[in-house]
């Protein structure tokens, strides 16, 4: 029989998160593929585990699988490991996840950290929908395409960003949703000099400025999403006008909100424009 695929998440910063499922996981596996089989050497050593490691990172993957796929099909089992967080979430492992499903192997997630959710859960914006963007393109004239495509999403939106960008990120944040939208910085999340700070985009981008807020580290960024409705909506717009004949404009801006998962507030003021 084939051998198992363990995803398995790893501490984003403090190394008391990992979980006793993967401690032992890691424990019990034959091999871990690692990104950096350093950084999870000291992992390893220091919950007291020796084991193999293999490296498996964005430039040598497409090498490492078969040998990885026919390791899993003679009945060794694997744990997937990045980094810190939840392995795939903007880390390696794609490919072999990919390749494990079409040879019929078992793939098992061990959940755990991840940079997104801790991120999501400290920053008291909605959580009921989100949509996680990872790092923004590095060059500024491709960063502000891609933020304009977002200007009129109505989910919560996360990034992540260095140390190197995070001024220049926010100041274009700033530039394509306004200084006003309500926003959120998780800096070195889980370690000893985190920092949580819910602001308005332009309150933020001038306390990473003056330093109110430390320039290193690890950022995650998470940003409300728009108040708008599209106004080539021509299909909410319809459907607007249907349900408001027959309701108030209250009880027509709750049922489209379930219907197209749009904020309630943002469709009564819609509907009150097409009345009139």
């Amino acid at each position: 029989m084939s051998g198992k695929l363990f995803i398995v998440a790893t501490p984003i910063g403090n190394l008391e998160d990992l979980t006793p499922r993967a401690r032992q996981t890691l424990a019990e596996v034959d091999l871990v593929a690692a990104e950096d089989t350093r950084h999870t050497g000291r992992l390893l050593s220091h919950i007291g585990v020796k084991i193999r490691l293999l490296a498996l990172h964005d430039h040598n993957e497409q090498q490492v699988v078969p040998k990885l796929i026919a390791a899993l099909e003679s009945g060794q089992s694997i744990a997937l490991v990045s980094d810190a967080g939840t392995p795939l979430v903007s880390d390696p492992g794609y490919r072999l996840v990919q390749a494990a499903h079409a040879n019929d192997i078992v793939v098992s997630p061990i959940p755990g950290p991840s940079a997104v959710t801790a991120a999501l859960s400290a920053a008291g914006l909605p959580t009921d929908r989100f949509c996680f963007e990872g790092f923004l393109p590095a060059k500024k004239a491709a960063r502000l395409n891609a933020l304009e495509t977002l200007g009129r999403e109505t989910r919560t939106l996360v990034f992540y960003e260095s140390v190197h960008r995070i001024a220049d990120v926010l100041a274009d944040l700033c530039d394509v949703f306004g200084d006003e939208r309500t926003a959120f910085i998780g800096r070195e999340l889980t370690k000893m000099h985190e920092e949580c700070v819910q602001d308005s985009l332009g309150s933020l981008r001038d306390k990473i400025a003056d330093g109110s807020i430390v320039g290193k580290g690890e950022f995650v960024i998470v940003v409300a999403g728009s108040e708008e409705v599209a106004e080539s909506s021509l299909e909410i717009d319809r459907l607007l006008e249907a349900l408001a004949d027959r309701l108030s404009a209250k009880d027509a801006a709750k049922v489209a909100a379930k219907a197209t998962g749009l904020k309630r507030n943002a469709l009564y003021d819609r509907i009150l424009k097409i009345r009139g």
